[in-house]
């Protein structure tokens, strides 16, 4: 099982995954539903695989699932705006991928074995220690760009679910899977 950010930089992935036969989980927008993932299985899927990779595709084509619904993660992939070669990612600032590998975690979808992985331009690639690291944030396994594969071999630990402190009270109120915590 794959678990996908629906942005664009990772459609080719989400493509890829669905050609070679795999059941992708991605995001609904900002976590904005009771059943906050979308559910692509290539078997079941009637369209071609890039229009059902899509965000539009997956709110069309897609299975809305609740995490109870959920089977477990072998690999996690993010969209991030900058890394490191230590593990480090920032995303755009939202917060919502961190939130929605801390509610994975905390369902027993992604262990420890699961893999963390991020595409990115060469240029997203910084030096060690700009990017700040606090605790719901997590760490990368891998990095791919078009020209190599890093291997991370971070040590930084990954959150182990949702931190409530960390929480916002106004994005607590909009995500409904949230809002009873």
């Amino acid at each position: 099982m794959l678990k996908c950010n629906p942005d664009s930089p990772q459609l080719p992935v989400r493509k890829r995954a669905l050609e070679e036969g795999k059941v992708i989980y991605m995001a609904v927008p900002k976590l904005a539903e009771p059943e906050p993932f979308w559910r692509l299985d290539p078997e079941r899927l009637d369209v071609p695989f890039h229009r059902a990779a899509s965000i539009k595709g997956a709110s069309t084509y897609g299975q809305p699932v609740a995490l109870d619904e959920m089977e477990p993660i072998d690999l996690v992939v993010c969209g991030s705006v900058a890394v490191d070669r230590e593990g480090r990612r920032l995303g755009k600032g939202g917060g919502y991928s961190d939130l929605e590998f801390a509610l994975a975690v905390q369902a027993g979808l992604i262990g420890p074995d699961t893999v963390v992985a991020t595409t990115v331009h060469p240029a997203q690639i910084t030096d060690p220690g700009v990017i700040p690291v606090t605790d719901h944030d997590f760490p990368l396994d891998l990095i791919v760009t078009p020209d190599e594969v890093i291997y991370t071999k971070t040590t930084i630990p990954r959150p182990p679910g949702i931190i409530d402190e960390h929480l916002d009270p106004d994005k607590r109120r909009a995500i409904p899977v949230l809002a009873d915590r």
